[in-house]
């Protein structure tokens, strides 16, 4: 790990128009402000959040009027943290005793996958927003 000063980092998005690419987008100026983040924790972070708003992009705009989602990411030297606030409506989740689904199901893997990327994930909802919480302990 390195002894560069915490980055952290907030964009505030409304789909539409927007989507996961300004996910990328952001994450690159993450990526470029952390230089010593390594390949491994970039890419497992990138693809749990990635796959988080596209999830929340899907299944919390119920009625197809948009959402506003506010990530702030954090990266200090033993973690990378992620917070997110959308404002969509609540979704039931489960965040314990994930599996994969089947290889011909169509969904659903989502969740197990950023389980599988992440040391912690938490769902909750606070107010009219779902906060999501998630923390990559940062490895060599």
């Amino acid at each position: 790990m390195t002894d560069h000063e915490p980055v952290e980092r907030t964009v505030r998005l409304s789909s539409p128009p927007g989507d996961v690419d300004d996910i990328h987008d952001f994450l690159a100026s993450i990526w470029a402000a952390s230089p010593g983040v390594s390949d491994v924790d970039r890419i497992s972070l990138e693809t749990a959040l990635v796959e988080l708003a596209a999830n929340v992009l899907r299944h919390a705009d119920v009625d197809g009027a948009g959402l506003t989602c506010e990530v702030t990411i954090v990266v200090d030297g033993d973690r990378i943290t992620v917070s997110m606030r959308d404002t969509g409506e609540p979704g039931d989740i489960a965040l314990v005793g994930l599996e994969m689904p089947a290889l011909d199901a169509e969904s659903g893997r989502g969740l197990p996958l950023i389980d599988a990327l992440v040391d912690e994930v938490e769902y909750g909802r606070e107010g009219d927003h779902n906060v999501w919480r998630m923390v990559r302990r940062r490895r060599d």
